[in-house]
């Protein structure tokens, strides 16, 4: 990685462990302190369009949105002002962070900003049957869990390919979760904007908004907050889209290929360079298989609790 432009060091690089994509390091220099993201170039499961993401955080960061200040981006580095703050546990956050939450989405998609990136969405993957072939004849830990699972797992395929997403598309940050979100004096600042791009509003308010009104399960969800967020969208000017199904189907598709990606990690069996450690894989994995049957099973009760 080249940093010189960040100036000279005052200690060696440190690295910041729980990356679920990439590895992060901070480095202290004369000029300050900086969070240095290395990327995952090996298996990454998406084009990563370097220039788009840095103009658009550029811009959110010009506009005022609560983030670490971007430095500087190339193809496989990308540096961020470091930002001390407390870490969000996945726990129903406080009503007003979550109120706070909607109204940066809304300026968020307020912003005008050019983006060329294409998507390069695929349909979503039909091996799973080959998949917990692999695991059993190779041992792995999670393998009777998922073989148990796999027609589930083409139930959600199915549903991700097919669900109907009424729009409107907007430009947004795509994965505002608890793990990228720090709390600074009780307020947010958001984090890792690699996935950035063209998202409908319904999913995006939907994965938020679920994401901060739960705990690590589904058993601890509090409609209050999911509409605290909602709440805060409209107040900055946001419009709700219809509900339906398409609030969640996002979040189901992501973690559905987060979940064979991290698969076929730990299938290779060998502690790649870059991106997450094949520990962190395996809990990945487990969590996948034994959460995402549980959400797919869960959505009608979902729309019917948290519409209200």
């Amino acid at each position: 990685m080249e940093l010189s432009h960040l100036g000279a060091p005052i200690g060696p690089m440190i690295r910041v462990h729980g990356g679920f994509a990439n590895r992060m390091y901070r480095l202290d220099t004369e000029q300050g302190s900086f969070a240095v993201k290395e990327l995952n170039l090996l298996d990454r499961r998406w084009t990563y369009g370097v220039e788009d993401v840095f103009r658009f955080e550029r811009a959110a960061f010009a506009a005022g949105i609560p983030m670490p200040e971007p430095i500087s981006a190339s193809h496989d580095t990308l540096v961020h002002r470091w930002v001390e703050g407390e870490k969000v546990p996945e726990e129903p956050v406080p009503a007003a962070y979550a109120f706070e939450i909607g109204e940066i989405l809304a300026r968020i998609h307020a912003l005008d900003v050019a983006w060329t990136g294409v998507s390069t969405e695929e349909p979503a993957s039909r091996d799973w049957p080959e998949l917990a072939e692999r695991a059993t004849a190779t041992g792995q830990p999670w393998a009777d869990e998922l073989t148990a699972q796999v027609e589930t797992f083409l139930a959600i395929a199915h549903f991700v390919d097919t669900c109907e997403r009424p729009g409107p598309v907007v430009l947004t940050h795509k994965d505002i979760q608890p793990w990228n979100l720090l709390s600074r004096h009780g307020r947010p600042v958001v984090l890792d904007w690699e996935l950035s791009g063209m998202l409908d509003v319904s999913s995006e308010l939907g994965s938020t908004a679920l994401s901060l009104a739960k705990g690590p399960g589904f058993d601890d969800i509090q409609p209050a907050i999911f509409r605290s967020v909602l709440d805060g969208y409209v107040a900055a000017g946001g419009a709700l889209p219809p509900w339906g199904p398409s609030w969640f189907v996002f979040m189901i598709g992501g973690w559905l290929g987060h979940t064979r990606w991290n698969i076929l990690r730990c299938l290779a069996g060998v502690e790649a360079s870059t991106g997450p450690d094949l520990a962190l894989s395996h809990e990945s994995v487990r969590n996948g298989v034994r959460g995402l049957p549980v959400l797919f099973r869960r959505l009608p009760q979902l729309q019917g609790m948290l519409r209200c």
